[in-house]
Formats: C-alpha cells, sequence, structure tokens
C-alpha cells in the first residue's frame, strides 16, 4: 500500500546527487509518495539553498564536485538542525564515522531501493518533529536523575552505574548511531585497560534486563559495522 507523509502539508525534499539517473529516480518516487523533491548537483549549492528555503530534510550524496557530502555536512550544520541523510557507495567504517559525526541523522549505503529511502526519511521526519523525541511517554522510559535509576513503565531497571550512564545515553537520544569508542567514553571515566568491545558485554546485559520486563524486546539494536541506537519505534530491530 502506498504510504505518505506524516501529515497533511507537503513535506520538502532536497535531494543532493551528481548522477542522473539515481537523481530523477528518488525525485520520481518521492513526488509519487506526496513529497516535493528538489534536486541539485552539486556540494557548492547545497548551504545557500538550505538558506534561502529550509527544506523538510535533505538526502546527500557523499561524491559530488564542487564539495563532498561530509563537507556540506559540516557547512549545513553550523546554521541548521535539518534532518540529513547521506547516500554513499562507500562503505569502509572511517568514512560512516566520519559523516555521522559531522552530523549526518542517518545513511544509506548505494545499492538501496527508493522505498528502504523513503522508510529512512519517514523516520527521521517523525524525529524531527519531535514524535521520537528523549524519552517520550509512549516509549515508557522514564529517567531519574536524582536517584540514578531508569524504569521502563513502572519496573526499576537493576542497572549498574556504567549500564545506567550507557542506557541513558542512548535513551535519550533515539535513532542516534553511537559508536563503541564514543560510548566507552560515555560510560567509563578511566579509559586505562578498557577496550571498546567491553560495551558489547554491556549491552548484552541491558537487553537481558530490559527484556525482562519489556515485552516489545530491549529497543536497543545494532548497527552492523558502526555501533548501537535505541529504536523503540522499529519492531525489527528491537532485540
Amino acid at each position: 500500500m502506498k504510504g505518505s507523509p506524516m501529515t497533511d502539508a507537503p513535506r520538502r525534499i532536497l535531494v543532493v546527487e551528481d548522477d542522473g539517473k539515481i537523481a530523477d529516480m528518488l525525485a520520481n518516487y518521492l513526488r509519487a509518495q506526496g513529497y516535493v523533491p528538489e534536486v541539485v548537483s552539486n556540494g557548492l549549492q547545497v548551504a545557500p539553498e538550505v538558506r534561502r528555503n529550509e527544506p523538510s530534510l535533505v538526502l546527500l550524496d557523499l561524491m559530488l564536485p564542487g564539495k563532498d557530502g561530509i563537507e556540506v555536512c559540516r557547512e549545513v550544520r553550523a546554521f541548521s538542525s535539518v534532518p540529513i541523510i547521506m547516500l554513499t557507495a562507500r562503505i569502509d567504517e572511517i568514512d560512516r564515522l566520519l559523516g555521522l559525526e559531522t552530523g549526518a541523522d542517518d545513511y544509506v549505503c548505494k545499492p538501496f531501493s527508493p522505498r528502504e529511502v523513503v522508510a529512512r526519511i519517514r523516520a527521521q521526519l517523525r524525529r524531527a518533529e519531535g514524535r521520537l523525541g528523549p524519552a517520550p511517554p509512549s516509549h515508557g522510559f522514564h529517567i531519574d536523575e536524582d536517584a540514578q535509576r531508569i524504569a521502563w513503565q513502572d519496573h526499576w531497571l537493576p542497572l549498574t552505574p556504567v549500564e545506567f550512564r550507557l542506557l541513558r545515553q542512548l535513551v535519550q537520544r533515539p535513532g542516534h548511531v553511537y559508536s563503541r569508542d564514543a560510548l566507552l567514553r560515555t560510560v567509563h571515566d578511566e579509559l586505562r585497560d578498557t577496550t571498546d568491545r567491553a560495551i558489547d558485554s554491556h549491552v548484552k546485559n541491558l537487553r537481558r534486563k530490559i527484556a525482562k520486563v519489556r515485552p516489545q524486546g530491549s529497543a536497543i539494536a545494532s548497527v552492523y559495522g558502526l555501533g548501537y541506537r535505541f529504536d523503540p519505534e522499529d519492531e525489527s530491530s528491537v532485540n
């Protein structure tokens, strides 16, 4: 069944892609789904266009003439919080992490299906509209900073101090992908003799504790080659 944007108002999507065939495919599919696509093909065009008429979301190719996607992302993030989904055929971990740390909200690797891209767009628009903000009531998670504890609905989770800091970091920014190293720096004050693989052990314990009280699963998703994200709305990745 054909989907529709999250609200009745059409959403304008800026497609930044220098491959004409890919740009046309995305624009046609977005238009069929009720969005209003606008295509630019040069990295130098993006920031001025966003300043002139900020779109609802930017689909940003990594490899562009003029300025590459990472440079463009940095430039846009200096003045705008518009959601950015990067499109790339370069899947090595360094490029992907650099893109996310620069301010991209999500990645789609080529080759991709237009349907996948639209699903990612819808998810980012929901977050941008505040529907997936930090620990909303519909998610059931509640953070008690004073007591350093976290509950799901009426169930307080038996967390260690490290597990509390880790889950708090994830819950406060749903959908954001954290590398193991970034999470390690969040949860361990002292990094000596600690490897980033320790995060895997902490996540395993968190998943087990959450799953005991939350039938939908832990909501902590593994992101291959990157790390972890908290995504309670994605039923395919909550375990």
